[in-house]
């Protein structure tokens, strides 16, 4: 048998390299030269893509710290809506000047509070239907130049009266002399002299059952710090005038308001109010009580 010479040709080793790269799982070579290995020149393959042709641009890499932009969009904004000038909620000077002169015509049957609530909303629909407006309840600026132009500007008294509810109208028999005079109609006493209200309050009377007399009358007598001998209830200030019934200062009053009523005495809830009346008037004083 003819023994090899021990010397390998080039392509037999490039042969034996590849299988071995193969089997041990390294990375390809470059082979320099004419295909022997060459240590120094040896490198590993790239791992990025290869570039693109000529002639066509590769579209950019995206950045993974960017946000995507939105697509434009085109605002819609509506029209402004015409605010009102007053409207539930509102309180203030305005208010009040506004619950005045719809006093002055009649719609708005309480004492301005400046606080636009129910009752002023339905007095504004009221007005605003007679001027043939929007019933909104809404004070517009429309509506709110043609209610001062109907109406006067408000005095101090009108705008901040002594009373919760307006005075009513003095009856006939109150306007010669003094006279306490009480008006059921609209829950107020005012101290009259000569036609002319001194002061005024807010009073309650008696139930159904034990109803307060109407009438005139004159005062019998009265009493600073009297107390009830039928219901044993402190009547302070009491002014009698029609036999047990009388007016007097009313701490249940005071603190329920209209939620009660007496037992036919005129009720008054304003104790610095009556105490000066108390000293003002004298037996014999008159009384009228009317409705």
């Amino acid at each position: 048998m003819q023994r090899s010479s021990g010397r390998r040709t080039a392509p037999a080793v490039a042969a034996v390299l590849v299988l071995a790269a193969l089997t041990m799982g390294c990375r390809p070579v470059t082979v320099t030269g004419a295909g022997a290995p060459h240590s120094a020149g040896a490198r590993y393959a790239p791992t990025s893509p290869a570039p693109p042709p000529l002639g066509h641009q590769a579209p950019p890499a995206p950045d993974r710290h960017t946000t995507p932009p939105r697509p434009h969009r085109t605002a819609h904004h509506a029209p402004p809506a015409h605010r009102p000038l007053m409207a539930a909620g509102s309180r203030g000077a305005q208010v009040r000047e506004l619950q005045a002169r719809l006093a002055q015509l009649g719609l708005f049957d309480h004492s301005p509070t400046g606080y636009y609530a129910v009752v002023t909303a339905t007095s504004v629909r009221a007005f605003q239907q007679r001027q043939g407006l929007p019933r909104t309840g809404t004070m517009q600026p429309t509506a709110w130049r043609a209610l001062r132009s109907h109406t006067r500007t408000p005095s101090h008294t009108e705008l901040y009266p002594p009373t919760t509810r307006p005075v009513g109208t003095p009856d006939p028999r109150c306007m010669t002399g003094r006279v306490i005079c009480i008006s059921k109609r609209s829950d107020t006493l005012t101290w009259m002299v000569d036609g002319r209200v001194v002061s005024a309050m807010d009073v309650r009377f008696g139930s159904q059952y034990t109803p307060t007399r109407e009438g005139v009358f004159a005062l019998t007598f009265k009493s600073r710090h009297h107390v009830s001998t039928l219901f044993h209830t402190a009547m302070p200030y009491a002014m009698f005038f029609s036999g047990g019934q009388a007016v007097h200062y009313s701490a249940d009053f005071a603190a329920r308001g209209y939620r009660g009523a007496s037992h036919g005495c005129v009720n008054v809830r304003d104790k610095t109010k009556i105490a000066t009346l108390f000293h003002s008037v004298k037996r014999g004083t008159k009384v009228v009580v009317f409705h």
